[in-house]
């Protein structure tokens, strides 16, 4: 037998191939599972072979697994289940798979798994996102491992039982990195490498911390180290104050919102992507007043254009924006808009959620601020935080407890129960964040990892000029698609960005250098994207890629 390197998995479209499937059909459906009865010629043809799509697995010219697709109805379970439809989720493409068959000496999981990336490979071609399978109980737990969902009643008699289950377009993405990059036996775990904007990868200090007892939010100790961590906060981004939340960035926002509402002024959002669009929507639900400043998304405000509109107001206000725009990569001038606010004596409200911890960020008279723990300062998802440079006082009369920041503020201890789990990883992660290094070491890796792309014909989302080096977003050309890219990459191992409505919505994926990772994964996630060249790209000089040193 050969390696899983050695193995081909095609549809089926040679005669010889369809007699193998004759016959490893009778193999399995009738001498090791009595589902037909036996015969001299030991081939058994299906009774929808002229509708079946074969996927198939060779080793060289042997047949060693196999399953057929096909989406006419009635199915076979229509037959055995009276009331089928009622088990099948309206406005979804159903396809049926049947006839699942690998030769036993290849039952290692490398064909099966090889036959579920063409199921899904070949479902995408189609349109398929739901498929239905009478799966037999003698292999029930793996079907159930690989994201099958049981439904309906067993069906069959004695050794030829099946459980019909179906397994949905969603769940088999959602679990491909653990179903086709396994750990081969004998290798350590090994983790994929995240490009996500988040959660990042978490270094071994950072986990010890996060695995430690767990600590009551009243003890002296924890309120010690609740005290340390904030004023590493405030360092690290030159901030008078900080309140750690446990909670998202929506919740930072809505505190922020919160703040603005008490303010009783006429403010302005900037928005040039979805999270800016996302600030409009925190202020409408606290019924903010403001003028809106919209752009398209990956275009730069005019500096001027800002000065003026401020100016035009006449009255003090606020100006609530986005720093770094984690949609398209855009980071959005924070020292022209600290300039034109205190000239005008306008008070600068920000997200600085994808900025913290991977640019240079300096919140000297700014406002407020949102930052989460899971993005760029290395830890694990969950605190939130709102920095801020003046004096709060509670507004119990206008907000609700958990988002009034001057009921945090106002507190000699810590207001709502928190995790002491949560708060000694950030605490380890900004103790070991060396902004010295890391912060020219991303815009390096940025600058050669564009240079790379656009070389290859990528077009990048936000320009040089105005974007953040920890933010890549690809625009892919119409013959190429961002989900079965990035289900590729997942696939061998590197998790990009582009599951989220907006970003499958424009075609678009994102590489984020937020986390942790080697240069060697770069070349690696580069020779990969080098596969997927847009038509339109040239070949400029040397193909070869950058050296990441």
């Amino acid at each position: 037998m050969n390696t899983e390197q050695d193995l081909k998995f095609k549809i089926a479209s040679e005669e010889w191939e369809f007699e193998a499937i004759h016959a490893l059909n009778y193999k399995t459906f009738v001498e090791e599972i009595p589902q037909h009865q036996q015969s001299g010629e030991k081939r058994l043809v299906d009774k929808f072979h002229r509708e079946n799509t074969y996927l198939i697995c060779l080793d060289g010219q042997q047949l060693v697994g196999m399953l057929a697709m096909r989406s006419n109805r009635p199915f076979s379970l229509h037959q055995k289940i009276p009331n089928l439809d009622a088990y099948l989720p309206p406005g979804r493409s159903v396809v049926e798979i049947r006839l699942l068959s690998v030769e036993k000496e290849y039952r290692n999981g490398y064909v099966f798994r090889g036959l579920l990336g063409l199921i899904l490979e070949y479902g995408k071609l189609k349109g398929y996102n739901f498929a239905i399978i009478s799966g037999t109980t003698r292999q029930e737990k793996l079907y159930r491992h690989l994201g099958f969902v049981p439904f309906g009643p067993q069906v069959g008699t004695g050794d030829a039982r099946f459980q019909p289950m179906y397994l949905t377009l969603e769940t088999i993405e959602e679990k491909a990195t653990a179903i086709f990059s396994p750990p081969k036996p004998g290798d350590q775990e090994t983790l994929p490498v995240s490009f996500l904007p988040g959660p990042v990868h978490i270094a071994n200090e950072v986990r010890e911390a996060f695995d430690t007892k767990p600590v009551s939010h009243r003890a002296r100790s924890f309120m010690s180290d609740f005290k340390a961590t904030k004023q590493l906060l405030c360092k690290l981004v030159n901030a008078r104050s900080v309140e750690i939340l446990l909670g998202s960035g929506s919740l930072a926002n809505d505190v922020i919102g919160g703040q603005i509402s008490l303010l009783k002024q006429r403010g302005m959002i900037l928005t040039n992507g979805e999270f800016g669009d996302r600030l409009v929507d925190h202020a409408r639900r606290f019924g903010l007043d403001f003028e809106l400043v919209r752009l398209e998304w990956g275009a730069v405000f005019d500096p001027r254009d800002i000065r003026s509109r401020i100016a035009s107001a006449k009255q003090p206000g606020w100006l609530w924006a986005v720093h770094c725009e984690t949609s398209t990569g855009v980071l959005n001038d924070l020292a022209a808009l600290k300039q034109i606010c205190s000239d005008f004596g306008w008070r600068l409200c920000l997200d600085c959620i994808s900025s913290i911890g991977t640019v240079p960020v300096d919140l000297n008279g700014v406002h407020l601020a949102s930052c989460v723990s899971g993005k760029g300062l290395g830890a694990f998802p969950g605190l939130s935080m709102v920095f801020y440079n003046h004096d709060l006082v509670p507004g119990p009369d206008e907000l609700p407890r958990y988002l009034d920041l001057g009921l945090y503020a106002s507190q000699e201890g810590i207001p709502f129960t928190h995790s002491s789990n949560l708060l000694f990883a950030l605490q380890a992660a900004l103790k070991r964040l060396k902004i010295e290094e890391r912060f020219p070491n991303i815009v390096e890796l940025s600058v050669q990892l564009r240079e790379r792309l656009a070389k290859l014909g990528f077009n990048i989302v936000a320009s040089h000029e105005h974007a953040s080096p920890a933010v890549l977003t690809l625009a892919l050309p119409p013959e190429l698609s961002s989900r079965t890219i990035g289900w590729q990459l997942q696939k061998a191992g590197y998790l990009l960005s582009y599951r989220s409505e907006y970003l499958l919505k424009r075609n678009w994926i994102q590489i984020c250098l937020m986390g942790e990772f080697s240069r060697e994964h770069l070349k690696s996630l580069l020779s990969i994207l080098e596969t997927y060249r847009p038509r339109r790209a040239a070949v400029v000089g040397d193909s070869t890629q950058p050296s990441f040193v």
